[in-house]
């Protein structure tokens, strides 16, 4: 199990290296999170699953499974979220009942067997901290279920944050005897510069601590070309004043499957904004894109406070383009309505109008993967549908995506303003490329599929380099069974 000193110190990223490693060497891998709190999810045959989990099932090369993320909590507000159990909605958990994360223990523990059952060797991921003693009496993500699984722990230090010294050393401080017996040793992540500098630290950790290092792993610059597990990785990057193409994205609360972003982002020729709180829309943007949302109603009251609406509004009059994906195609209708409360309060509220449909949400949830086809240049993909409700209206006869027989989204006459519920439709080669050239960009010769599977054998041979995976196997087989 890797654990970490804190949220966003790159276990995900860790554990993806790991499983490519692995994998590679001939074991058969299956990565696991007992408990993720993400609104990018991923859609698998038997459910919803946090995207992170399938990034790492992809690297080690088996198909995501709804065992491998068995409780999936999506927040919907600041004191609430939505409860996805094994892959199915199953309710509502206010921030209050946060303790009752513990009554997952029976599903989580059986779909963590139902992977050992078939797998060489299953990587587990933690989330947060083990450190949170106000919420371990009922822990089900961290040492909680090392203990109940009896699956060693290693600890992972994020250097580059700072602190890490104090961090790893108060986490071994804070914890009861129990579960600190369950930590083997730790390790050093996003180390800048010359390693040996550190050795000082590593003995400091070590003397305080008892527990061996496991290598310091060096800054793996190439991490932003792999799609992040939560919103404290979304960030613009390296800004392209250059390039042909501006794109405009304002990002919301409630943001939801913003990998859609990646591909885009790593276009040579195109300039990704995302535009945070107390921030204009850019006026020279060419494409404005309403990205997914888990809260809808709640976002597009956002958008309306933050002025966006009236940049968008002067942006389309102007004859630039704008997308809507998932909860961002809802907003662009005349009105979006949540009779049932399924997102927040129940209510409804008036779209931007940019789209002559309307949407209504209802207790059933599409997630499926899905074969697209672009219905104006015939270039076909891969994506995928995780949304609550219908969206229908006059400018759904020009639907921009066929899904086998059925036709998928909305546009405007002009063909300027396009929704749909369709995410992931920009990894597809053709199909981006045949976009970014209906609206003046030149995409490039860069293949976003490819890079994604380069990325993970370089992640995998920096670690290799790095780490001492001999003794991760070793601590792997320590667990009562295995030989």
């Amino acid at each position: 199990m890797i654990l970490g000193t804190g949220s966003n110190v790159g276990k995900s990223l860790i554990v993806a290296g790991l499983c490519r490693l692995f994998t590679d060497r001939g074991l058969k891998v299956a990565p696991f999170k007992p408990q993720n709190m993400s609104n990018n999810a991923a859609a698998t045959p038997g459910g919803e699953i946090g995207r992170a989990q399938a990034l790492q099932a992809r690297a080690a090369r088996i198909a995501p499974h709804v065992d491998m993320n068995p409780v999936l909590l999506k927040p919907e507000s600041e004191t609430g979220s939505q409860i996805v159990l094994q892959g199915r909605v199953a309710g509502h958990l206010a921030s209050g009942d946060y303790a009752r994360r513990g009554d997952f223990l029976p599903q989580v523990l059986e779909s963590f067997e139902r992977l050992c059952a078939r797998a060489d060797l299953v990587i587990v991921e933690g989330a947060g901290s083990p450190a949170e003693t106000n919420l371990r009496a009922r822990d089900i993500a961290n040492l909680g279920f090392a203990r109940a699984a009896k699956v060693p722990a290693i600890l992972i230090g994020d250097i580059d944050r700072g602190g890490v010294i104090a961090s790893l050393i108060g986490t071994h401080a804070v914890l009861e005897e129990a579960d600190r017996a369950m930590i083997e040793a730790f390790a050093i992540n996003r180390f800048r510069g010359d390693a040996s500098l550190f050795r000082a630290g590593v003995e400091t950790i070590r003397a305080a601590t008892g527990w061996p290092c496991l290598g310091v792993v060096p800054w793996f610059a190439d991490a932003a070309r792999l799609p992040a597990e939560d919103g404290l990785d979304l960030r613009s990057g390296a800004r392209k004043p250059g390039a042909g193409l501006k794109i405009a994205v304002p990002v919301m609360p409630g943001i939801a499957n913003f990998d859609d972003l990646d591909p885009l982002k790593s276009e040579p020729g195109v300039d990704l904004a995302l535009v945070r709180r107390g921030e204009a829309l850019p006026g020279d943007a060419d494409l404005v894109i309403l990205p997914g949302s888990k809260t809808t109603l709640r976002d597009l009251a956002v958008l309306r406070s933050e002025g966006w609406d009236i940049d968008i509004l002067a942006h389309r009059r102007r004859g630039g383009h704008v997308l809507g994906l998932c909860g961002g195609y809802q907003m662009l209708g005349r009105v979006v309505r949540d009779p049932l409360g399924l997102e927040g309060p129940a209510g409804e509220a008036a779209g931007l109008g940019l789209l002559d449909v309307e949407t209504v949400l209802d207790r059933d949830k599409t997630v499926r993967e899905v074969d697209i086809l672009h219905a104006a240049s015939g270039a076909i993909g891969r994506a995928y549908e995780i949304h609550l409700g219908s969206t229908q209206g006059a400018d759904a006869a020009r639907a921009p995506f066929r899904v086998g027989s059925r036709i998928e989204g909305a546009a405007s006459p002009d063909g300027r303003v396009v929704g749909t519920y369709l995410h992931g439709v920009f990894s597809a080669d053709p199909v981006r490329t045949a976009w970014l050239a209906a609206i003046g960009g030149v995409a490039s010769e860069f293949f976003y599929e490819a890079d994604v599977e380069a990325t993970l054998d370089r992640l995998a041979a920096h670690l290799a380099a790095h780490l001492d995976v001999e003794a991760l196997l070793a601590l792997a087989r320590q667990r009562p069974g295995l030989a």
